[in-house]
């Protein structure tokens, strides 16, 4: 019998939960929710993300069969995909958003000091876009080209830790200039893009 933590919950152990319940609050996550709490939920999709799972179907079958790991991996309501979907579908993006841009901070605190292989002291970034092909019948908002949808990811990467800084989700049309105008330029820093 295994007596030591999960390796799931170390690595979760690391994460500022006073951050995310702080997003949390900000805006009513958690009204009216009694078994899947907004952490309930980050820590499936965490877990989702972390073993490559696929499909909502998968991310259930993988956590039923270990249901009684659960608990000490930080989860504490059930799990069914019916759940998994409403939450998805229902609760506020910006939350999670905004524990995202929290990790960013934390992440870029400490790689400030790293060294860029280069003697530089200003912030190199690294701007980009690739696009995410997908199906246009099932997401037919996603108009890329007459048979084909698609969406354009656009990021911003700190160098010095490789790090996103920002992060755009829009239509594949959308060319990078045009992402451009929704950057705020950090002063002295360097931009390299194609």
């Amino acid at each position: 019998m295994n007596t030591g933590k999960t390796i799931f919950s170390q690595i979760t152990a690391h994460l500022p939960l006073h951050e995310f319940q702080k997003c949390v609050s900000r805006y009513n996550g958690d009204y009216k929710i009694r078994n899947f709490s907004c952490l309930d939920q980050f820590l499936v999709m965490a877990f989702a993300q972390l073993t490559c799972r696929e499909s909502l179907r998968d991310i259930e079958v993988c956590l039923r069969a270990m249901h009684t790991k659960l608990y000490h991996m930080g989860i504490r309501g059930g799990i069914a995909r019916n759940t998994l979907a409403r939450a998805n579908e229902t609760r506020d993006w910006r939350m999670y958003s905004d524990f995202a841009h929290a990790l960013i901070r934390t992440a870029r605190h400490l790689y400030a000091n790293d060294d860029f292989g280069i003697d530089l002291e200003q912030t190199v970034y690294a701007f980009d876009s690739t696009t995410i092909d997908l199906c246009l019948a099932l997401f037919p908002w996603a108009r890329f080209r007459r048979r084909k949808g698609a969406v354009k990811l656009h990021t911003l990467l700190d160098l010095r830790g490789n790090i996103p800084s920002f992060i755009q989700i829009t239509e594949g049309k959308v060319h990078d200039v045009n992402a451009l105008d929704d950057l705020i330029p950090e002063p002295g820093s360097f931009y390299i893009m194609d």
